[in-house]
């Protein structure tokens, strides 16, 4: 039977809930044991497609097209867990769902409630995880306890085992041990309060976690199991780390909490195969370059705005035994002062995705600026449209060449929205979500670092490359290198005569993992690290 895992989290949110649940799902799979994770937020929008960065962090788009929390990222970057749209639902979502059967008569006439009808239709979303070839399910629950937007999701999982059976499931809660410098000692009554709380709901957390900036004395500990009624072995402590949070599995290995896992739910699991984990750890604390890239964004404020792509060089970085260094660079302020001003020095330029008008001229300025000067130069999704207009303004000389996107009446729509889009009425409007095929040019750099001209990626945009302008691009020094397989839809383009310019349609930050970082990653890092001058090669 499935075992069932529930990760809450108390005291303060920002906790690291997200990785603290990839972790256990690592540590899980590397016993040799089925994992499938899972996302239950609170907020009543039906998902974060369109909510702001600076709120909610970037949105992370699965093979399906889902929109979903950025913890999901953490999930697969950590876990071979395959993720689809079940992996993460909102209350907006559930109640949608109870609303539209009660709108098909399905209850019958009776009066709808929260309890049973929707902490039912929660415990559906929990359960259609688990199958015969599942051995463990974790479900993360957002926000805090307190929160009185969670209560419905509590009130579910506390369900859940006498759905089951109690042997089958465990409840991980996450707090905080703040230390006081006026008292110069840390605090527990804060966990106490929040396991109280649960406690009062009516679930009995069987292991805490217990956040700090420093390690507690013992004594400590011993007096949140006794007042949190928890067995002592049962209280982790876990200290935050000064490298990486991949070191963050190993810690909790240490100390034992996948076999205090595995010994509670009376699973059969087989040796803790962690080795390679632990070698990537030593190529992170041990780097022998390091590199600057600029990174020119509208959301830079919001560091989780662009959590994948920050990763996805780190990732690079770690297989080219190399620390890249982020410059993030607002691109209003890189219009108002200047590209010189904000990314002189720099060894490799970033530009991400995004949606709107804003900042888009700065963001046009630092890839000029790196294409004259030979700086590697990677743009993705909108860092794409962005380079193409860019090369369209300064080399083709249309020097009112535009996206429909910021300029609806531009004479040279060298990006907009194809007629074939217009007819699509579902699935994001006009949207392209998810993962779709591309063929690359055997001769691109590209193809080069994929080594295949097959490829799959994901994406998450509205305006595509115009066709009709593709010819004058080639013959300008601008080559389209990736094509969609069923079309003629432009998915990369290059410019062969440069070290490194690379621009891609579609959202290559969402297939990177630690120990298999991303090929246009890789290649990027290698390019910078070309230009810096250190002549290295990729371990991965």
């Amino acid at each position: 039977m499935t075992k069932h895992i529930f990760v809450t989290g108390g005291v303060v949110s920002s906790l690291g809930k997200g990785l603290t649940s990839a972790s256990i799902g690592l540590l899980l799979e590397r016993r040799g044991l089925s994992v499938r994770m899972q996302k239950l937020d609170p907020y009543i929008n039906v998902d974060p497609g369109t909510m702001s960065p600076y709120q909610h962090g970037e949105v992370y788009v699965l093979d399906d097209g889902s929109e979903t929390d950025l913890d999901l990222g953490h999930y697969e970057r950590f876990t071979n867990s395959p993720l689809t749209r079940e992996s993460n639902y909102t209350t907006g979502q559930i109640y949608k769902k109870v609303i539209d059967k009660e709108r098909r008569g399905e209850y019958l006439g009776r009066t709808v409630q929260v309890v049973p009808h929707v902490t039912d239709e929660i415990k559906s979303m929990i359960f259609n995880l688990a199958g015969p070839d599942v051995d463990v399910v974790i479900t993360e629950l957002g926000g805090t306890i307190g929160d009185i937007e969670g209560l419905p999701f509590l009130e579910a999982i506390r369900q859940v085992p006498l759905d089951i059976g109690r042997d089958n499931c465990l409840f991980i809660h996450l707090t905080l041990v703040p230390y006081l410098k006026a008292a110069r000692e840390a605090k527990t009554k804060p966990t106490q309060h929040s396991v109280g709380q649960l406690r009062q709901i009516g679930i009995q957390p069987d292991i805490l976690i217990v956040r700090c900036e420093k390690p507690i004395p013992r004594e400590h500990t011993d007096k949140i199991a006794l007042f949190c009624n928890v067995e002592k072995q049962s209280v982790i402590v876990e200290v935050d780390k000064e490298f990486s949070i991949y070191e963050v599995p190993l810690s909790l290995a240490e100390d034992n909490l996948d076999q205090l896992i595995v010994n509670k739910l009376r699973m059969n699991a087989g040796r803790l195969l962690i080795e390679e984990w632990q070698e990537l750890i030593n190529r992170i604390r041990n780097p022998e370059h390091e590199i600057t890239i600029g990174v020119v964004g509208k959301y830079i404020d919001h560091r989780d705005a662009y959590k994948s792509i920050y990763e996805s060089l780190d990732h690079a970085g770690f297989s080219h035994l190399t620390r890249v260094s982020i410059k993030r660079v607002e691109a209003e302020e890189l219009e108002r002062d200047g590209a010189d001003a904000h990314l002189h020095g720099i060894d490799g330029l970033l530009i991400p995705g995004g949606f709107g008008m804003r900042g888009i001229e700065g963001k046009i300025q630092a890839i000029q600026y790196a294409r004259e000067r030979g700086i590697p130069f990677f743009g993705i999704c909108l860092g794409m449209q962005c380079a193409v207009i860019e090369f369209a303004r300064n080399v083709l000389g249309l020097a009112e060449a535009n996206s429909t996107e910021f300029e609806k009446d531009t004479p040279d729509p060298v990006i907009c929205m194809l007629e074939e889009q217009r007819t699509i009425t579902e699935k994001g409007g006009t949207m392209r979500l998810g993962a779709q095929p591309c063929i690359l040019a055997d001769d691109s750099k590209s193809a080069e670092c994929y080594e295949t001209s097959e490829i799959s990626e994901r994406h998450r945009h509205r305006y595509e490359f115009n066709p009709a302008y593709r010819e004058r691009f080639i013959d300008a020094g601008l080559s389209p290198v990736g094509h969609h397989a069923a079309g003629t839809l432009v998915e990369i383009v290059e410019v062969p005569e440069h070290p490194w310019f690379v621009a891609v349609q579609f959202h290559p930050e969402f297939k990177s993992k630690p120990d298999r970082p991303h090929p246009l990653f890789a290649g990027f890092v290698q390019a910078a690290l070309n230009k810096a001058g250190h002549k290295t090669e990729a371990l991965v």
